[in-house]
């Protein structure tokens, strides 16, 4: 199968107006701003930016996903969500499950992601390390959903970097009925995986602590009653708070 970025509509003139908002080349300048602006506000609305081009099923969010990935920006997006602002970890996040209905960058994405993203949960004795706000958490929860939903592997790297512990911790004592009902529907995910229970159960791990009586039955894609991606667009940022740049 030839790839989606030779399947491009070719154009022999710029394309007018609005349309140039969508066009794959504006990826570059995206991943350009995620690279060296050292401004959360900015950071946050270029990954907010990929995060809504590459949301839906519409023929420019699959090019956009295959071009992220040719222009090596999951790389880039991963490294962020290091970063110490809670609204930049939430619009990475949400940009990564987007780019993740890409099947090639779910599986890149689960091998070189899973570990940050997990870093991102509350432990049983704290919030996590950055204090995330329920929100943030929970884009984090949904995006490892859609890691490994259709995908045993990811699921099994889950499982690998002590993921377990944290999902189990959050949907037994969380304080936030969404965040509780997000880890549940993780933690129903990998208990689908028939070739995995061996390991959970040697880990002490048993079918009660991926069940919730809470949790809605899991759905095939994202969560329950939505699509696999998020299309939710950030808050305008408030120019009172600086400069961009």
């Amino acid at each position: 199968m030839p790839s989606l970025l030779l399947l491009l509509p070719l154009s022999f003139s710029p394309p007018p107006g609005f349309e140039l908002l969508y066009q794959p080349d504006v990826v570059r300048l995206y991943l350009s701003i995620l690279t060296e602006s050292q401004n959360f506000n900015t950071l946050e609305a270029a990954a907010g930016a990929l995060q809504n081009l590459s949301a839906g099923n519409w023929t420019w969010s699959t090019y956009i996903r295959a071009t992220v990935r040719k222009e090596r920006g999951l790389p880039v997006l991963v490294e962020l969500l290091q970063s110490d602002s809670d609204k930049v970890v939430r619009a990475v996040s949400i940009a990564l499950r987007n780019l993740s209905m890409d099947r090639r960058n779910k599986d890149l994405i689960g091998s070189y992601a899973m570990g940050e993203l997990v870093r991102n949960l509350p432990s049983r004795q704290q919030r996590s390390a950055k204090n995330l706000e329920e929100d943030t958490v929970v884009a984090v929860l949904n995006t490892i959903h859609e890691i490994i939903t259709d995908s045993s592997e990811n699921a099994r790297s889950l499982i690998q970097t002590q993921g377990i512990q944290k999902l189990v911790a959050i949907s037994k004592s969380s304080q936030s009925p969404r965040e509780t009902k997000a880890a549940s529907h993780v933690l129903q995910m990998i208990w689908s995986y028939k070739e995995l229970r061996n390991a959970l159960q040697k880990d002490g791990w048993n079918k009660s602590h991926f069940q919730s009586v809470s949790a809605t039955p899991k759905s095939s894609k994202g969560t329950a009653g939505r699509s696999g991606y998020d299309d939710s667009t950030l808050p305008l940022v408030d120019k009172s708070q600086g400069q961009f740049c």
